[in-house]
């Protein structure tokens, strides 16, 4: 027994020593992966409030999701042809390219001052980004949208799902570092709200947070019957899945916030498709926190 334990202090050690290589082999690579993570978030900080984009006033555009294979893709010669070979079919989709940038800030810096037009279009909902030297490429696409709507049955009670998971682990939305946050219980109140908000963007084909009758989230929750003494709202669109649209939401600094702010207690998801809309799916979440009283309603 006395061997047998010396021998595995031993291996111990040795293990310890590989792994210290492989982590300082594995470094430039974790940096690369910060850097073109980093220039996500700028990106879909832009979009949530792009300001003026040559000489005119840009509407908000929802969060891009992370889709790798659309990065993998900005590396090959020919990338409609690598995302199908991926399994990743678009319905469109641009490539921007810069060169000289050394920070995923001065890479922003650069696209957003030739390329601010595309970045802000509100029809693409997912982003690649690859690093080669001092070159960055950024591949913006809208996914095909399926003929049957059945893959999305149960997709509101997912994203509750998805949210937990995320606000499980410490994260950075953002420049702010937010520890763990306790799990969020579903609330049908708020799904109602984000129900009839999705489907109010959806069959007037517009994208905001005020509806068209001006109604704001904490207004529709309360017409819901729901009392809050704390109210958010995520939306999105164009995104094919609830993970896609979460994605976004937790790459987006603003919605990431929102999402793991540890003073929301309650959450409600609906979405809505409509084939006529410029977007075809809309998302809507909605956070709470009950006035003292009311929780469970």
């Amino acid at each position: 027994m006395k061997n047998a334990s010396h021998a595995g202090k031993r291996r111990g050690r040795a293990g310890c020593a590989l792994l210290l290589f492989a982590a300082v082999l594995g470094a430039p690579a974790m940096a690369m992966a910060q850097q073109q993570d980093g220039l996500i978030q700028l990106i879909n900080a832009f979009r949530e409030a792009p300001g003026a984009c040559a000489g005119a006033a840009t509407k908000p555009a929802g969060p891009l999701s992370p889709e790798p294979r659309l990065a993998e893709a900005a590396l090959s010669r020919d990338g409609g042809q690598a995302l199908k070979e991926a399994g990743l079919p678009v319905a469109a989709m641009e490539a921007i390219s810069v060169s000289g940038p050394a920070s995923a800030a001065a890479a922003m810096e650069a696209i957003r001052g030739r390329y601010c037009a595309v970045l802000a279009k509100p029809e693409y909902t997912l982003i690649g980004v690859s690093r080669k030297g001092d070159t960055w490429r950024v591949v913006l696409a809208r996914p095909r949208f399926p003929a049957s709507s059945t893959a999305l049955e149960g997709a509101d009670r997912k994203i509750l799902d998805l949210v937990n998971a995320a606000r499980a682990k410490a994260r950075t939305c953002g420049v702010t570092r937010y520890p763990a946050a306790r799990p969020l219980a579903w609330n049908e109140a708020l799904a109602d709200a984000a129900r009839a908000h999705s489907t109010d963007m959806a069959s007037n084909n517009y994208f905001a947070h005020a509806a068209r009758n001006g109604e704001h989230a904490g207004e529709r929750a309360e017409k819901a019957g729901y009392r809050w003494r704390r109210i958010g709202e995520n939306i999105a669109a164009g995104q094919d899945s609830p993970g896609s649209a979460v994605d976004g939401w937790l790459s987006s600094p603003g919605h990431c916030a929102n999402l793991m702010d540890p003073r929301f207690t309650e959450m409600g998801a609906g979405h809505a498709i409509d084939r006529k809309s410029d977007l075809l799916i809309y998302w809507t979440q909605v956070f709470g926190t009950p006035r003292r009283g009311t929780a469970g309603q």
